[in-house]
């Protein structure tokens, strides 16, 4: 397995164990702390796409002025 792939899935553990820990204390409901885990990840993968998109076109812009 490529170095790449692991470091993704042990942040991605990383990160819904903290959403899961976080969403507990807060709520006192697995059910609801699960859910939450597992949603917000999905939300932030929707977001970063479009977060992109736009940098892109920031990116793609002329320069006003000579660097």
């Amino acid at each position: 397995m490529p170095l790449d792939l692991i470091k993704t899935f042990t942040y991605l553990s990383i990160h819904l164990t903290i959403g899961f820990s976080v969403a507990y204390v807060m709520t006192g409901s697995v059910a609801l702390a699960g859910g939450i885990a597992i949603i917000e990840p999905c939300i932030n993968a929707v977001a970063f796409f479009f977060h992109e998109k736009a940098w892109k076109r920031v990116g793609a812009r002329p320069k006003l002025l000579p660097a």
